[in-house]
C-alpha cells in the first residue's frame, strides 16, 4: 500500500501546488509510482503547474460522482512515466467532495501508487480537512512571514485532531517546509528565521526552499522545477527534500549562509 501525503497550510500563496509538483516529480524520477492528486475544487491550479491542463477531460469530482473511473481521469505525465495527475474541477465547488467518496478514491490509489501526493486548498474548511482526513504524512508548508507561521501553526492544531490517525489515537507524522527564504532579508529582520520558524512551529524541518525565480519560470512553462532545472537552488532543495521524506538522514543548509541544521530535520518533537 502506497503513502499518503498532504500538502497543506493555513495561509494562500505560499507554494502548496508548486511543493506537489516538485515532490512528486523528484520522488517519480527516483522511480517511485507517483500520483498528484488536486484538492482545490473551484480553483484547480496543480494542472497547469504540471503541464497538464489541455488533457483533463474528467477530475476527481467526476470520480466521485461517478461520471468516469479513476483510469479514465488519471493522466500521466509524457515526461517521467511513473509520475500521474489528478485535477480537481474548475466547475464544481467543494461540496461535491463526500467523505464517502474521498475515502473510496483514496483507498484505490494506495493500492495502486507509492505515493499519494494530496494538494490541499488553503484554509481550514471542507475541502481542506477532507485532504488531510486519510493522510500518513503532512507536509506544512510556510513562508517566513507571521501570519503565515500563525496560520500553519492553526493547521497543525486539526492534524493532531481531525485526521483519521488522530482520531485513532495514533500519532500525525508531521514535517515542515519553509519556502521563499531569503537569508539576507532574515538577517536584515525583514522575514523570520530559521531558528524563529522552528520555536513557534516545532514539527521537524523537511527542507528550505529559498526565493528564486526559477520556481516561477518553471510554472511558467508548465513544469516542476525538479523538472524544468533539476541543478538550480530551489529544485536541488527540493530533492533533498524528497529523500528526507524516504527516510535519508540529509543536513539542511540554509541558503546563504554556510550553518547546517543536521540536528533539527529529526530533533524536535511535534507539539
Amino acid at each position: 500500500m502506497g503513502k499518503v501525503i498532504v500538502v497543506t497550510s493555513g495561509k494562500g500563496g505560499v507554494g502548496k501546488t508548486t511543493s506537489t509538483a516538485a515532490l512528486g516529480a523528484a520522488l517519480a524520477q527516483n522511480g517511485d509510482k507517483v500520483v498528484v492528486v488536486d484538492f482545490d475544487v473551484g480553483l484547480r491550479n496543480l494542472d497547469l503547474v504540471m503541464g497538464a491542463e489541455r488533457r483533463v477531460v474528467y477530475d476527481l469530482v467526476n470520480v466521485i460522482q461517478g461520471e468516469a473511473k479513476l483510469t479514465q481521469a488519471l493522466i500521466r505525465d509524457k515526461r517521467v512515466e511513473t509520475l500521474y495527475l489528478l485535477a480537481a474541477s474548475q466547475t464544481r465547488d467543494k461540496d461535491n467532495l463526500t467523505p464517502e467518496g474521498v475515502e473510496k478514491v483514496i483507498e484505490a490509489l494506495k493500492s495502486a501508487f507509492d505515493w499519494v501526493i494530496c494538494d490541499s486548498p488553503a484554509g481550514i474548511e471542507r475541502g481542506a480537512t477532507l485532504a488531510m482526513r486519510h493522510a500518513d504524512v503532512a507536509i506544512v508548508v510556510t513562508n517566513p512571514e507571521v501570519s503565515s507561521v500563525r496560520d500553519s501553526d492553526r493547521i497543525i492544531g486539526l492534524l493532531d485532531s481531525k485526521t483519521l490517525r488522530a482520531e485513532n489515537g495514533e500519532q500525525m507524522e508531521k514535517h515542515l517546509l519553509l519556502t521563499r527564504y531569503d537569508a539576507a532579508r532574515a538577517e536584515r529582520g525583514d522575514m523570520l528565521k530559521v531558528d524563529d520558524v522552528l520555536d513557534i512551529l516545532s514539527i521537524p524541518l523537511l527542507g528550505i526552499i529559498p526565493e528564486s525565480m526559477d520556481v516561477l519560470r518553471a510554472s511558467n512553462v508548465g513544469a516542476p522545477v525538479t523538472l524544468a532545472d533539476g541543478r538550480s537552488a530551489p529544485a536541488m532543495a527540493y530533492f533533498d527534500a524528497a529523500r528526507r521524506l524516504k527516510g535519508e538522514i540529509l543536513p539542511i543548509t540554509i541558503p546563504g549562509e554556510k550553518q547546517s541544521l543536521f540536528g533539527r530535520i529529526f530533533g524536535r518533537k511535534a507539539a
